[in-house]
């Protein structure tokens, strides 16, 4: 198939895009590149990519909205996995315009590039951070998400209703995944086991926030990737052309002991500073997996000290070394 995999150098998207390459895809991936993070990282994703021959890659801004249609005219795609956006619920405190740009303009610039040329299915990211301060768990699709707590969560809350449109109205068959927290291997270092690692073999205190009172669903990302490929086989159809999927292990973890497996896996203890909350996190994300477990068979398997232990051994082993190269490059 031909696959367009918008955000193909961010974290999710790298990991997604390398599995539908190696099944046999051809695979266009889009980035910007912003400068959110280290673009190192960035560049060392789209490096892994470019080592397969059915891969190609576009540098493109999707709020160039010129640039995006030209894009679909070029190509018709058999799927389109929308996955870029601006990442970050704290950040969206500081800079909120950039996500208006990526998650709103950006998104409706994809919509409709769909519109215009059709795809068999769309699919796209869509957040935890919907269901807010949720004191419900787990977290069902049904659940209220009117309340957000952070303008990302709102950004994606848009995103679902305009996604909704579009299949209503030009009948494209949509699934949205609601991701919950992802981790592994080059992942995002604005998160908590980057962060967390980093520090520890820095000999750095780490920040605990909400005095450590915090639960996570922690996802390894060869889980959510399993999810993702399941999902794309299985097209939406019937009356309604579009769906919400929530995407996670379905098992919540305590932070304390996501750091305890951290520090086992470095063989480090951490030095920690208890915090309170920051404004827009919530203290529990909970996924309900039941739909998607019965429309795909969806079942995640990597068990959090196992995925932990992936992560911390990537980023010393190879992380480590090449950021390394990269500044004695510089």
């Amino acid at each position: 198939m031909k696959i367009l995999v918008t955000g193909a150098v961010g974290f999710i998207g790298m990991h997604v895009a390398q599995r539908l390459l190696v099944a046999g895809n051809r695979v266009r991936g889009l980035d910007n590149i912003n400068e959110y993070y280290d673009v190192r990282l960035k560049h060392y994703r789209l490096a892994v990519l470019q080592k397969y021959e059915n891969f190609d890659f576009i540098r493109l801004d999707l709020k160039e909205r010129e640039a995006v249609a030209n894009l679909f005219n070029q190509e018709r795609y058999d799927v389109v996995i929308h996955l870029a956006a601006q990442a970050g619920v704290r950040y969206s405190l500081e800079a909120p315009f950039e996500y208006v740009d990526s998650n709103l303009v950006g998104f409706m610039a994809v919509l409709e590039g769909v519109r215009a040329q059709g795809c068999k299915h769309l699919i796209y990211a869509s957040s935890s951070s919907v269901y807010g301060a949720n004191s419900k768990v787990p977290f069902e699709e049904e659940d209220r998400i009117d309340e957000p707590v952070s303008l990302y969560a709102a950004t994606k809350a848009a995103n679902e209703l305009m996604a909704q449109s579009y299949a209503s109205l030009y009948k494209i068959p949509t699934t949205g995944l609601r991701f919950f927290t992802v981790y592994g291997p080059a992942g995002r270092p604005d998160m908590a086991p980057w962060l967390f690692t980093e520090a520890i073999l820095s000999e750095k205190p780490i920040r605990v926030f909400n005095n450590g009172e915090m639960y996570r669903d922690f996802t390894y990302i060869d889980d959510i990737v399993d999810g993702v490929e399941q999902v794309m086989h299985q097209v939406p159809s019937g009356c309604s052309l579009h769906r919400l999927l929530n995407i996670g292990r379905g098992r919540p973890v305590p932070l304390m002991d996501f750091i305890g497996a951290i520090e086992s896996a470095l063989g480090k203890k951490a030095t920690k500073i208890f915090a309170d909350m920051q404004p827009g996190d919530v203290p529990r994300t909970f996924a309900s997996t039941e739909k998607l477990h019965a429309l795909s068979g969806y079942s995640p398997s990597v068990k959090v000290e196992e995925g932990v232990k992936k992560f911390a051994t990537w980023y010393t082993e190879e992380w480590l070394p090449y950021s390394q190269r990269q500044i004695a490059r510089d």
